[in-house]
């Protein structure tokens, strides 16, 4: 650990952030109603407003931006019954039976739900607090669907041969327009209000106001549904793993151990140094003593199984993942399909061009994260993908 400043505790070596983040860091922290500090991970990197891998303690007010226009992003994984040596010869078949039942990429949704999803959309539109259909028609298709960017499912190996599968993917076209027209509300009152901030990506909205009221109703609302939009997809590569193992439905519960659900892009109230304050987790999850979390590493890499320490400098957290080193247009400059293919090995995982910005030498060196995060989390499985599975 790394105290920065007084007002920034950083668990990576200060000299490894980059100079833009580092920047961001610095205006977070001058915002008057950041509490304490600023808690710094060790995947950090420049965000949008706020940096990727911080964690943002604040009283009296939130800033839309710093959690992010992908609301409740975050993993699932599921530790199996079955080892390697149950898997079948051919993972090509096994990916892209689980590519068929799930819609990949930017817009994809689904051509019918299955019965879980209907169940799980009932379930939001229960708790909704208007209609969302307005904001985005097609919330209901998008259920169970992956996305694209760093978004994936993966067939893991851990250290003892066990098969897991892990999965990244958020709150999808519905949680990115509702955090949009929030940013844009708080970026309007601090215009109204004449306030100057030192990036407009700043912007916050005041608790105890209609505007603040709001965007925690549909922040709340957004990471049910990225929790669910989670769930609906792992039961549906359960679904397939029964086809795989036994040659027919209805096996899920006896394959399944073990799930563990996570966001890394959310905000919600806790109890931090004697006070009640508003957690923003950017790139970051939550991990209490003993709490369960994923912390993936990019495709090609390994992943990790992790419990918590419930470090007090980092308000019980830590990082999501490898975090971006390039940016996407700089990894598509720097290398090729055959890097790519290079990178992946033995891996099964669909041989496309557009999959060039994920390459595994575009993020972070996850054990270095991990190195650093020792603070922060215990270790309990790492994890080795043997099929990836991508949306362009």
């Amino acid at each position: 650990m790394y105290e920065i400043d007084d007002k920034i505790v950083s668990f990576l070596p200060p000299e490894s952030i980059e100079p833009q983040a580092r920047e961001q860091l610095n205006n977070i922290s001058e915002m008057p109603f950041v509490f304490h500090h600023v808690a710094v991970m060790p995947d950090c990197h420049l965000g949008k407003g706020a940096t990727v891998g911080s964690v943002i303690a604040t009283k009296g007010a939130i800033i839309p931006a710093a959690v992010g226009v992908d609301i409740g992003c975050g993993m699932v994984a599921v530790r199996t019954r079955f080892f390697a040596k149950d898997l079948p010869d051919n993972l090509d078949k096994l990916r892209t039976g689980i590519e068929r039942r799930i819609p990949l990429g930017a817009g994809a949704g689904n051509k019918k739900l299955t019965a879980t999803a209907i169940e799980r959309v009932r379930e939001l539109k229960s708790i909704a607090m208007q209609d969302y259909e307005k904001v985005d028609k097609n919330w209901i298709t998008a259920l169970g669907s992956l996305g694209s960017g760093n978004h994936f499912i993966e067939i893991c190996l851990d250290e003892n041969d066990q098969v897991w599968v892990a999965l990244h993917s958020g709150s999808r076209g519905i949680g990115n327009r509702l955090a949009t027209k929030h940013i844009k509300i708080a970026q309007r009152l601090m215009e109204e209000e004449s306030i100057t901030l030192k990036d407009r990506d700043l912007a916050y909205l005041t608790e105890n106001t209609h505007e603040f009221d709001a965007y925690m109703t549909d922040l709340l609302w957004a990471q049910d549904f990225a929790r669910l939009n989670r769930e609906e997809m792992m039961d549906r590569v359960m679904k397939e793993l029964s086809f795989a193992f036994y040659d027919e439905d209805g096996h899920q519960s006896e394959i399944e151990i073990e799930r563990i659900n996570c966001h890394h892009n959310f905000t919600q109230q806790e109890r931090h140094f004697e006070n009640t304050v508003w957690i923003t987790r950017k790139g970051a999850i939550q991990m209490k003593r003993g709490q369960r979390g994923i912390i993936p590493g990019s495709m090609g890499t390994q992943s990790y199984i992790v419990s918590g320490l419930e470090n007090p400098l980092s308000f019980n957290s830590a990082p999501h993942g490898a975090g971006r080193r390039f940016s996407r247009s700089e990894a598509k400059r720097r290398f090729t399909m055959d890097d790519l293919e290079a990178a992946m090995g033995d891996i099964s995982f669909r041989h496309s061009k557009k999959l060039i910005d994920e390459i595994p030498m575009a993020y972070k060196d996850i054990d270095e994260v991990m190195e650093n995060s020792k603070e922060l989390v215990r270790i309990d499985h790492t994890l080795k993908q043997v099929i990836n599975v991508k949306g362009d």
